[in-house]
């Protein structure tokens, strides 16, 4: 159960930190910032790469949401 506890915080931390760093991503589109969302883009990427690799978000999860982060940045 000490095992579970720990990974639980641990994961939630992590989707804590994805949703920040997405939603920081999509205030820079959404605000017209488009250089800088550029810069934030592979930030984003590697985070959700590293979710993965722990398994806190599935694969096809962090591909879709990468996809649609890209897309969203060439509207």
């Amino acid at each position: 159960m000490r095992n579970s506890a720990r990974k639980q915080l641990q994961n939630s931390s992590v989707r804590s930190k994805l949703r920040r760093i997405e939603k920081e991503y999509r205030l820079a589109v959404k605000g017209g910032k488009k250089e800088e969302a550029a810069k934030l883009l592979p930030g984003v990427h590697s985070a959700y790469d590293k979710a993965v690799k722990s398994g806190v978000v599935p694969r096809p999860t962090a591909n879709r949401k990468k996809s649609r982060l890209a897309l969203s940045l060439k509207k």
